[in-house]
């Protein structure tokens, strides 16, 4: 069950970061707006090597991180998107991996 849990825990992650990133695009060109991120490094340090993967991709900080208020850049933040949805996809397959092997051990037992 931990693997089950670690995922869940980095798909909702993935989904707090998408939440941030688009919050960014919406909020480029409202004055004094800061950019905000999402983090796994706080949250996944000693998981396993998805989440390992994760927590380097995605940088030292915090979860959600206010950083400066310099200008959005559009192409940045629709690249960042891109690469959440390929993380999104590997730990979505992850959990459905997760789930099969679940399934497995339940009808072998049975």
């Amino acid at each position: 069950m931990s693997s089950f849990n670690v995922t869940l825990n980095a798909l909702d992650l993935i989904a707090e970061r998408h939440k941030a990133l688009s919050s960014n695009l919406a909020n480029m060109d409202t004055p004094n707006y800061k950019r905000k991120d999402v983090s796994f490094s706080h949250y996944l340090p000693t998981a396993g090597a998805l989440e390992t993967k994760l927590s380097a991709m995605m940088g030292p900080s915090p979860v959600v991180v206010e950083t400066s208020n310099k200008r959005i850049n559009a192409v940045e933040e629709l690249s960042e998107m891109q690469k959440n949805s390929i993380l999104y996809t590997i730990a979505s397959r992850r959990m459905s991996n997760i789930i099969t092997e679940m399934k497995t051990v339940i009808n072998v037992g049975s």
